[in-house]
């Protein structure tokens, strides 16, 4: 079943890098004038970061505003073409070096998938604000569980490499939910983190089911805006290549931290995230009803 996942993917991926590379060829004199060493160092940085969990679109945004590298009205396109192959590259990775149950992988990946393609045009006419909040005060709820736990103060996580039963109903749902949540921008990564640790599975199984999950979206989300041509052509190259060696430094870091490290890693990048969410909930201008009252 993980050959298949896997076989899945590959030709999706296949599909979307001959889409991509076709037209930054047949549009190679329309370039941007970005320095290709910028573009290639911000793939580099945001990828390898990524492979460790803490994800690469948020800081590739502030990377290419602090570098006045790319326009803002590109930028969606530009990192989901960007960062395709690289997310692509984890998850054949992780998925081929962790072991996870192969049925439990399986739902859980195409859960995510189904969300984001079923569930987009109802989550994203939510509340964004709701959102955030909700999914911020919950990861800084399973953080303080996590923290507890390895402190001795509680039992918490697992190793379990795969679900069961009501558990495996759970992650189902709520991947389905998560992979829908990416509709209106809030990554995938911490929450699904958070929900593996929940569940009583190893920190470790979180890497291949939130980079699987990922690269399953992204392809195609990435050929619509090749299609639509609304990308940063250079900038998504250089993400892409600088990407890539990002990943295969990062991945053997990763595979070799011991496990109560990497619970630690996890616990700071589900608080960091649960924080950014709780920071980006902005104060609801009152209606003019309430004005009046």
């Amino acid at each position: 079943m993980v050959t298949l996942v896997l076989t899945v993917l590959g030709i999706l991926t296949g599909i979307f890098g001959i889409c991509f590379f076709k037209d930054f060829f047949e549009n190679k004199g329309l370039l941007s004038t970005t320095r290709w060493d910028k573009l290639l160092g911000v793939g580099f940085i945001t990828d390898f970061f990524d492979t460790l969990g803490i994800g690469s679109f948020a800081p590739t945004v502030s990377l290419f505003k602090i570098g006045k590298m790319t326009d803002d009205k590109t930028m969606p396109g530009t990192l989901n073409v960007g960062h395709t192959i690289p997310v692509v590259l984890e998850a054949f990775l992780f998925i081929r070096a962790i072991e996870v149950e192969p049925l439990t992988l399986t739902l859980l990946l195409g859960s995510a998938t189904s969300g984001a393609i079923v569930a987009a045009g109802i989550v994203s006419k939510l509340p964004v604000n709701r959102i955030r909040l909700v999914m911020g005060i919950a990861l800084l709820a399973v953080a303080g569980i996590m923290i507890s736990g390895q402190l001795g103060w509680m039992p918490s996580g697992g190793e379990a490499v795969g679900l069961t039963g009501i558990k495996l109903v759970i992650g189902v749902v709520v991947n389905f939910m998560l992979g829908a949540f990416m509709t209106v921008g809030i990554g995938l990564y911490a929450p699904c983190m958070a929900l593996i640790y929940a569940l009583g599975m190893s920190p470790r199984v979180a890497f291949p089911i939130m980079m699987g999950s990922c690269a399953f979206l992204m392809p195609a989300a990435g050929m619509r805006f090749v299609k639509e041509g609304a990308y940063d052509r250079k900038a998504s190259m250089g993400l892409t290549a600088g990407g890539v060696v990002g990943v295969l430094i990062a991945y053997f870091i990763v595979k070799s931290l011991p496990i109560n490290l990497l619970t630690w890693l996890v616990t700071g990048i589900i608080i960091y995230t649960g924080v950014k969410m709780l920071k980006e909930v902005k104060v609801e201008e009152p209606t003019r009803a309430t004005e009046i009252g």
